[in-house]
């Protein structure tokens, strides 16, 4: 499973980081990968106005809120 963070590395983005790596510990996901994507460009590509954002393998799951570790534990969960 590959994780982006999209963030220009604010405030709000790392504590979406940490929090995603949080429920990567609780949901024992050995095989996630977690990628902070800062460059504007990069995050353009994905369609994003707000950060941060979470994009699970691909896909943008959130944008423009600080999702809890529950929050992201109910959107990795196999």
């Amino acid at each position: 499973m590959r994780i982006q963070v999209l963030g220009p590395g604010c405030p709000r983005c790392k504590t979406l980081t940490a929090n995603v790596e949080q429920a990567i510990q609780d949901l024992e996901l050995d095989d996630a990968t977690v990628e902070k994507v800062s460059n504007i460009a990069d995050i353009a590509k994905f369609g994003v106005m707000m950060t941060p954002a979470l994009v699970v393998d691909g896909r943008v799951k959130s944008a423009g809120k600080v999702l809890s570790a529950a929050e992201v534990a109910r959107i990795l969960k196999p």
